[in-house]
């Protein structure tokens, strides 16, 4: 449990519309595999994948129950959204992937502040080292 809760109001506007996940706002704490490749603050590349979309969203789920302070939101055979907590002070990490044939596309932003000292960015590619392995 937080010693503060600075957690937020939890989206209502994420999830999958046309194939996109919501974009990334102008602040520097969300990274996401659709945003622009020339977009350095804001991309990340999605995950590969030989698994079938229900597979792929199954491993991600055991990899994210498996972390620290994550709490699932939202699983299908095709999406998983997901909430990270942070230890000291309650800010909350809103996580989401949307799995296609063959790629996984990822989405990871604050609710608060402006920066989040590449916390998700670092977070994300944790996930995508134990999906990988």
């Amino acid at each position: 449990m937080a010693l503060f809760s600075f957690s937020g109001t939890r989206p209502n506007n994420l999830g999958v519309t046309d194939g996109q996940l919501l974009a990334c706002p102008g602040t520097p704490n969300c990274v996401s595999t659709q945003a622009d490749s020339g977009d350095k603050e804001h991309y990340i590349a999605p995950l590969t994948t030989d698994k079938s979309p229900a597979d792929a969203i199954a491993h991600l789920k055991t990899i994210i129950e498996g972390m620290e302070r994550s709490t699932i939101i939202e699983s299908t055979d095709t999406y998983l959204y997901a909430e990270f907590s942070s230890k000291l002070m309650g800010f909350v990490d809103d996580i989401e992937f949307y799995a296609t044939a063959g790629t996984v596309q990822m989405r990871a932003a604050a609710r608060l502040g402006k920066s989040d000292l590449g916390v998700n960015r670092k977070r994300m590619e944790a996930i995508r080292t134990q999906f990988q392995a």
